[in-house]
């Protein structure tokens, strides 16, 4: 038989939301969720799909993810974030509320460096949270504020996020890099914010205001690993290196800095960061995979054509367009990893996208910015899992402290909507002729 777009649409998301429901890892939902339609329809067959996957596999670009993932667990390993740890401090710790604003300096600081959240979470919760309590501040307060402040390691360049939206949607990974520059630094200016009228109405102290001296030996500490996204961003930008070999090119200038400057990654360490890295790359590239199989088969089926033809139906304009994007991907980001939903929801709104005259660099980040809040939102919440977990509390308890800081962040998302040259102006500005 042949299956209609109605019917296969049913089938599609109706099976892979009942296997998310049942616990069903993402990954295999996606993939087993296009069983049916291979057994019904008979212009498909299992190679189709083998042959999609292998087609998502073989992509110079996605080499990116497993050394940026590698360059951030080296810097983590290396104890790089203690470096950018204490210089958090000396430039953020004498404002009231201290530890909370070196908390979001530092995430900045390795958002620049590994173009991971989870790393971030990981790496810098490890040694916050701990100090954030024993301080005096809240418990609840501390593990928000770091799951919330990882979430620029998505957003602020290099990003993982980013060079997988490049990769698939064929869009310059440099511009998409210089777009999140602005938006991520409103975003940790707006968590300072945050954490400043904690400080006021906790009375939260402050971490101390260093002298001269400090700065300086924090400065010269930091400066090595600082130049990471100079060489990252600045090799894309001025079409020296492709955004796979400036990952390449951060990995291994993160080992050299681990082994042979600051001497703290041995031979034998590297064994444990090398599975790390793999089982985490192993993870994200399946993923991606299967997506992009589930994706094909709704372009198959002309899914995202029947979105297209409804959502212009309906004449919102582009920002009512922008809006709904947004929420979309707001509400798939609850649900699933950020990597699938990039490549199955943002390969169907893109034509809605562009048919409201929507920028694709400003539609690209939107929907970066939007699942970023995944990660702090259950029941998939990663980074807030993490933080949770390292600080001894349930995910529950520290809801309403994540939803207050996240308001400002949601602020940033709708300006980001209603002002879209807070995003074009600087890879107008930088990287003009690619970018036209």
């Amino acid at each position: 038989m042949i299956v209609s777009t109605g019917l296969a649409c049913a089938i599609l998301v109706g099976l892979f939301l009942v296997l998310v429901l049942i616990r069903v890892p993402v990954a295999f939902a996606l993939g087993i969720s296009t069983v049916p339609l291979v057994l019904l329809d008979i212009r498909l067959t299992p190679f189709i799909v083998i042959d999609r996957m292998f087609q998502s596999y073989n992509s110079f670009i996605l080499l990116a993810v497993p050394f940026f993932l590698l360059a951030a667990n080296l810097m983590n390993s290396g104890k790089i974030t203690d470096k950018l740890i204490e210089l958090s401090r000396v430039l953020t710790g004498w404002m009231p509320g201290g530890l909370g604003h070196v908390n979001v300096a530092v995430s900045m600081l390795f958002a620049g460096i590994s173009g991971s959240s989870t790393a971030d979470a990981a790496g810098c919760g490890k040694i916050l949270i701990p100090a954030m309590v024993k301080e005096g501040y809240d418990r609840r307060f501390a593990i928000a504020i770091t799951a919330c402040s990882s979430v620029m390691g998505v957003i602020i360049p290099p990003s993982i996020l980013m060079v997988v939206w490049g990769g698939v949607m064929q869009v310059s990974v440099g511009a998409l890099f210089l777009a999140g520059a602005i938006p991520g630094l409103m975003i940790g200016l707006a968590l300072m914010g945050t954490v400043y009228g904690y400080a006021k109405v906790y009375n939260y102290p402050t971490a101390g205001r260093p002298n001269l001296a400090e700065f300086v030996r924090a400065f010269k500490g930091a400066i090595l690993a600082l130049l990471t996204p100079v060489l990252v961003i600045g090799g894309i930008v001025g079409g020296i290196v492709t955004p796979t070999e400036s990952a390449i090119i951060a990995a291994g200038y993160a080992l050299f800095l681990g082994m042979f400057v600051y001497k703290t990654v041995t031979v034998r360490d590297l064994g444990v960061i090398f599975y790390d890295t793999g089982r985490f790359a192993s993870i994200s590239l399946f993923a991606i995979g299967t997506a992009s199989a589930f994706g094909w088969m709704l372009a198959f089926f002309h899914v995202p054509q029947l979105i297209v033809d409804f959502m212009t139906g309906l004449e919102f304009g582009p920002f009512g367009t922008a809006i709904v994007i947004a929420a979309l991907f707001l509400f798939f980001g609850l649900f699933i990893d950020a990597i699938p939903t990039i490549i199955i929801l943002g390969t169907v709104l893109l034509p809605v996208a562009t048919a409201a005259d929507i920028h694709p660099v400003v539609f690209a980040i939107i929907g970066i910015v939007s699942l970023a809040f995944g990660l702090v939102t259950p029941p998939y919440g990663l980074c807030l899992l993490i933080s949770a977990s390292i600080g001894g509390m349930n995910v529950v308890q520290v809801m309403r402290d994540v939803v207050i800081i996240l308001f400002p962040m949601l602020v940033i998302l709708l300006l980001i909507i209603v002002f879209p040259e807070i995003v074009l102006w600087l890879p107008k500005e930088l990287m003009p002729n690619s970018f036209n």
